[in-house]
């Protein structure tokens, strides 16, 4: 005798419903900061490998720096201005502080990689630093930061109204 619940389209449907309600709003977010990020990232990917092929060829950790932060200025306002508009504002000089400081942690995660994999594992080709700077370092580095501007640069606020306001 089996005692499984068959799966009904309105069991189902109240799942999503209850999914939907209960995570929207982080998934809506997630998706924004997602989009953001992706512009971000290509701003770094191209910033990266035109110092890396040019001027910087023989320094990958200098041409990381500086493309991660011309990636960074560009992620701040597009966070602000869209991702996390419906939050609340701290002001503007403490917010890029604040969201400059996670990015460099941020960096710290993908120096790492590339350091790792560039000087300790002697993987040095163009191919090899993009893998574990802009693959595996974003990753992690993303990951980081997401967590970390939700908690302490965008603040949630106290306004019901304004948190309904994702769009």
């Amino acid at each position: 005798m089996s005692y499984a619940r068959p799966l009904d389209s309105n069991w189902l449907g109240g799942l999503n419903r209850a999914v939907r309600e209960r995570f929207g709003h982080l998934l809506h977010e997630l998706a924004k900061f997602g989009v953001v990020g992706a512009v971000a990232y290509l701003v770094d990917l191209t910033t990266f490998n035109a110092l890396r092929s040019g001027a910087l060829s023989d320094k990958p950790l200098t041409a990381k720096l500086i493309s991660t932060v011309v990636a960074t200025t560009v992620a701040y306002f597009g966070n602000r201005q869209w991702t996390f508009r419906h939050r609340e504002r701290q002001g503007m000089r403490k917010e890029y502080l604040l969201f400059f400081g996670f990015n460099a942690v941020g960096l710290a995660i993908a120096l790492g990689c590339l350091g790792t994999s560039h000087y300790l594992l002697d993987l040095t080709s163009p191919l090899a630093d993009n893998v574990s700077a802009n693959v595996i370092g974003m990753a992690f580095g993303t990951i980081f930061r997401f967590w970390a501007y939700r908690r302490w640069v965008f603040l949630e606020t106290d306004d019901p109204v304004a948190e309904t306001v994702l769009v």
